[in-house]
């Protein structure tokens, strides 16, 4: 399968162009406004420059990666959208849900493969649950680097709140709203806490705290934050149910009653933008819809959103 690139400056480009290469695929057509941001994705993984977003739809790509700035990354996905062409997005996609929104809608209305890379929905970690009863609270913390990682990486936009739309919660946090919504389903979720901080001093938080709640009663607490002293970070995702509680720490433990046990198909963090790229591929060939969807995404997006009106700063 071919995969053309739209908007390689993102700091994620390097992640999927080597899932894009793993699962056996073609880098076709490359663009983004910085021709320095082209030639070096080339150099590292392939790939043919474009002198703009069309031209790298010239080769008829059976998937776009489409990344960028929040505000274009959504002008960028509504014309994928009416191309007709499978697209693989990453956040930020806008700044709020007003903008992804309308996307969701043209989307609907023209049948539209967009899958959107929140990637440790494919980890497993739930999958083996089995019969576990209904669940009581769900607990997400993603801690990632300082904010200056973003400048070293060359996108220092995502520190200002006018391109990213937000900080820690709307960029990292996002994966922990997205893993509660996934397990509270159809039924309506409200924020019932948020709280902020920044020891940076930048524009956008570096650390949020959401808590939030399901009709049903079940109760999500969601860290995420810029506050880790170097560049490494620390990740955990819990799941208390009835009959089984499920531990993601790096390992998938699941606990019942009776025994305790790591779980077979679990996909590591260090593996989840290949495999969620591989899945992505996969489910273009065989006309399946996304592992998570633009609508999926939204939902989350509104949620943030809430959150940013209920603690301001």
């Amino acid at each position: 399968m071919r995969v053309a690139f739209l908007g390689v400056g993102h700091w994620h480009a390097g992640m999927h162009a080597k899932g894009v290469v793993e699962a056996g695929a073609q880098i076709t057509g490359v663009w983004d406004p910085d021709p320095d941001a082209v030639a070096g994705f080339i150099a590292a993984h392939g790939g043919t420059p474009r002198s703009d977003a069309a031209a790298a739809l010239d080769d008829r790509p059976d998937l776009v990666v489409a990344l960028g700035r929040g505000p274009e990354a959504a002008s960028r996905l509504g014309w994928l959208i009416e191309q007709d062409i499978p697209v693989l997005a990453d956040k930020p996609i806008g700044l709020s849900h007003d903008d992804v929104a309308p996307l969701v809608e043209a989307a609907l209305q023209r049948d539209r493969f967009v899958a959107v890379a929140l990637v440790n929905r494919i980890a497993g970690v739930v999958d083996a649950m089995g019969d576990a009863g209904r669940c009581a609270h769900v607990y997400f913390r993603i801690i990632n680097g300082p904010p200056r990682r973003y400048r070293d990486w060359g996108v220092p936009w995502m520190l200002d709140a006018r391109q990213s739309g937000g900080g820690a919660l709307r960029n990292l946090g996002v994966h922990g709203i997205d893993a509660f919504l996934a397990l509270a389903g159809e039924q309506a979720v409200r924020v019932e806490h948020a709280a902020f901080h920044s020891i940076f001093g930048e524009a956008v938080e570096d650390y949020g705290c959401v808590v939030l709640r399901a009709a049903d009663g079940l109760v999500g607490l969601v860290e995420a934050g810029y506050t880790h002293p170097d560049t490494g970070g620390t990740y955990e995702f819990r799941v208390n149910a009835e009959r089984v509680a499920m531990a993601d720490t790096g390992t998938r433990v699941i606990t019942t009653p009776d025994r305790a046990t790591g779980a077979a198909a679990y996909v590591p963090s260090s593996r989840r933008y290949s495999a969620f790229m591989a899945d992505t591929l996969a489910r273009v060939a065989d006309g399946r819809p996304p592992c998570v969807s633009l609508g999926a995404f939204a939902r989350a997006t509104d949620l943030v959103d809430r959150a940013y009106r209920l603690a301001p700063g």
